[in-house]
């Protein structure tokens, strides 16, 4: 029976994690419980627990915010991964490293595979770009996953908890008219069906990098409208161009993954977004 510790566990995709793997093989750590950002507490504390494997799904995810905060994104996104890396290393334990979509500029316009190069467009993005770097360099015994636009109902823990749907939902109820970005395309990955494919990755020796989300392509403006339809509410809601935002951060017009790895190992079974944003919505008792 192998010893899964996740770190982050209490995050929206360390919930799904803590609700997916077997309660005898688990080891739940919270930001509270360790702090990946500190070395050699890191080393100690994962060598101390023993694990086959560590699954480190924390991360500075504030993309704006990043901008302005360059030295804690890298600390957490790059230095934290590799002393995650490194205590791994001296543990013998595997590891699974959550990345991100934004480490491509989208200017290919047809899906990313993990044979394309990296090209970040933000400070965020190249911090995540050097953690998956430092990660490969130490670590054979890695999986590095990219998805992307996460949805769970624990909600993302770095952006106050909740999510982009719950955001809309929420705004659409309000009555207040609201505009949403329609000129950037990703693939909506529910973290339920995130934690369920990682769970049967975490049992192979089918190390490296792979791209897993759930399958299809949406907008911003397309994802809110699909949740609009599935729960029958009328909102009014109209679309937004991202140059209009005057974001601090650039991100990719075009971020869509093609899951090519996990579908050479004949395991790309995950559903398309809209069926998995319709058992999010079942499963938070909203339809």
């Amino acid at each position: 029976m192998p010893k899964i510790l996740v770190i982050g566990a209490d995050g929206q995709l360390g919930t799904d994690l803590a609700r997916t793997i077997p309660g005898s093989e688990l080891i739940p750590l919270t930001i509270k419980d360790l702090n990946i950002t500190k070395r050699e507490n890191t080393i100690l504390a994962i060598k101390g627990f023993k694990p086959d494997i560590v699954i480190n799904t924390a991360g500075y995810s504030r993309v704006d915010e990043a901008e302005d905060h360059q030295e804690l994104a890298f600390a957490i996104n790059a230095e934290g991964a590799e002393n995650v890396a490194l205590a791994c290393l001296e543990a013998g334990a595997g590891l699974v490293h959550i990345s991100t979509d934004y480490v491509f500029d989208g200017r290919k316009n047809s899906p990313y595979t993990e044979d394309d190069p990296t090209t970040p467009l933000s400070a965020y993005a190249r911090s995540k770009v050097s953690g998956e770097e430092k990660i490969a360099a130490i670590l054979k015994k890695h999986f590095i996953i990219r998805s992307s636009g996460l949805f769970g109902v624990a909600g993302c823990l770095g952006k106050g908890g909740g999510n982009f749907i719950d955001s809309v939902i929420a705004k659409g109820k309000s009555g207040v008219p609201f505009k949403v970005v329609n000129d950037q395309y990703f693939s909506p990955t529910y973290t339920l069906d995130l934690a369920r494919k990682l769970n049967q990755l975490i049992r192979t020796d089918h190390y490296g990098l792979y791209h897993i989300v759930n399958h299809g392509a949406c907008s911003w403006y397309e994802l809110a409208a699909k949740a609009f339809e599935l729960l029958g509410l009328a909102v009014n809601f109209t679309e937004l161009p991202f140059a209009e935002l005057k974001a601090k951060a650039l991100r990719p017009a075009y971020s869509v993954l093609d899951n090519k790895r996990l579908r050479e190992a004949g395991q790309d079974d995950l559903r398309p977004w809209p069926d998995a944003l319709r058992a999010y919505l079942t499963e938070k008792g909203l339809r």
